[in-house]
């Protein structure tokens, strides 16, 4: 297939991207590269030759998108460009409607213009919310009550794309909500290192490093059993081929949505011993002030993708999921945001 991935440059993206190239699909990178990283570009075309094309493009340049669908004859989008920080959208409301909205709708638009019906898209629990203990892990029926402007822009997002599968045009959509992504590639060409990086577990790797004096805990004063948040934790490539499958189930006239989670929460602190077990480093921490906008449990319940798409996790250990992370984080290799 020929294949349009926005987002490309970044961490999820470029692990998508990389997977269809060796599934042997063409791929069409946009990426503006406010976030992701020329390297990435720059290793994936390594492995994918002359069926790796970029575009240094916003996808709110709507003409330019659909001149670039028309060109390539793409089949499909896999659309991962958005902001994705929930503390920075607290401060950031509009830059993050502006990016994540108004980018979706100019998406969508050149694809209507360009005759493009088939997405996937990159959504996340954060869209369901500070839900009630009893509602978790988490189904995909589970009410929508985000509390964070990220997770408020991706529903307004679904909400559209929803819409647009009953339209006078259809569209075919699959709507992946992630919980915590984390991990590297397995030969270790790309991996997770976000500028800003804001993610517990690089974040603690980097103090393994010695690149960071601390590791900041915020707050443990949260409804759970050690006081931290509470996160479902699921390997990038894990994750990436449930795009995959999700990509030969794609409908037209129809919104599909499954979370992708492994089912289990790991606390902050749980998720810090792993990394001092994985490393050997004492990783020092630091408990501060809570963040706005950070719900204090988050886990899916992921048996809808397990058994409409015949899905299964590979890593399901938090200590695999560390050790792949920190196998990149000490080679050093090319990064990807």
């Amino acid at each position: 297939m020929r294949l349009l991935v926005t987002g490309g440059a970044g961490y999820i993206g470029s692990h998508a991207a990389l997977a269809l190239l060796e599934a042997g699909h063409t791929v069409t990178v946009v990426d503006s590269l406010d976030r992701g990283h020329a390297g990435t570009i720059e290793t994936l075309a390594s492995i994918g030759g002359n069926r790796l094309r970029f575009a240094h493009l916003d996808i709110r340049a709507t003409r330019p998108l659909t001149a670039l669908l028309l060109a390539h004859e793409i089949d499909a989008v896999l659309h991962f460009a958005a902001l994705a920080y929930v503390g920075e959208s607290v401060l950031e409301p509009l830059r993050y409607y502006e990016n994540n909205v108004v980018g979706g709708i100019s998406l969508l638009r050149a694809m209507h213009d360009a005759r493009v019906s088939r997405l996937l898209f990159s959504s996340t629990c954060a869209t369901y919310g500070e839900p009630a203990a009893q509602l978790i892990p988490l189904r995909e029926d589970t009410p929508q009550l985000p509390v964070n402007p990220y997770g408020q822009s991706k529903l307004v997002m679904e909400q559209l794309l929803r819409t647009a599968c009953g339209g006078e045009t259809p569209f075919a959509v699959a709507a992946l909500r992630y919980f915590n992504v984390a991990g590297a590639d397995g030969a270790q060409r790309i991996g997770e290192d976000h500028r800003p990086e804001t993610h517990l577990i690089p974040l603690a790797l980097e103090v393994a490093l010695g690149k960071r004096a601390e590791l900041l805990v915020y707050g443990n004063d949260y409804a759970t059993q050690d006081g931290t948040c509470v996160r479902d934790y699921v390997h990038v490539t894990d994750l990436v081929n449930a795009h995959l499958a999700a990509l030969d189930a794609l409908e037209i006239g129809v919104f599909k949505a499954w979370n992708v989670g492994i089912g289990h929460g790991y606390s902050v602190l749980e998720v810090l011993e792993s990394c001092r077990r994985v490393t050997g480093a004492m990783i020092p921490a630091r408990i501060v002030p809570r963040r706005e906008g950070d719900p204090s449990m988050l886990v899916a319940d992921a048996s809808a993708i397990r058994k409409d798409l015949h899905w299964q996790p590979t890593h399901c250990s938090l200590d695999a999921i560390v050790l792949s992370a920190w196998q990149f984080a000490k080679r050093g290799s090319v990064p990807t945001a």
